[in-house]
């Protein structure tokens, strides 16, 4: 099995400590992929603005509930559990 480091909530500081909180106060926790990612904080940011804008955005004429749906369909379909 892989092993690949992950940043734990004690190292997060700074900037990467409020993305932790911010994923806490939205999701209820920091999920592993963020946590993967955060190793490249430039590659994590780019995700996360993905992320947002394929979800959030008020340009959509789809519902944000659909849009989530659809991404995890979509996972689920690619065998991606996480």
């Amino acid at each position: 099995m892989a092993w690949i480091r992950q940043v734990s909530d004690e190292e997060a500081s700074g900037p990467l400590a409020r993305r932790f909180e911010a994923a806490r106060q939205r999701a209820g926790g920091v999920a592993n992929i963020v946590r993967l990612m955060s190793l490249d904080e430039p590659i994590l940011d780019a995700s996360m603005r993905l992320y947002m804008a394929t979800t959030t955005s008020p340009a959509s004429p789809l519902p944000r509930w659909f849009r989530e749906l659809v991404a995890s369909e979509v996972s689920e379909a690619n065998d991606c559990f996480y």
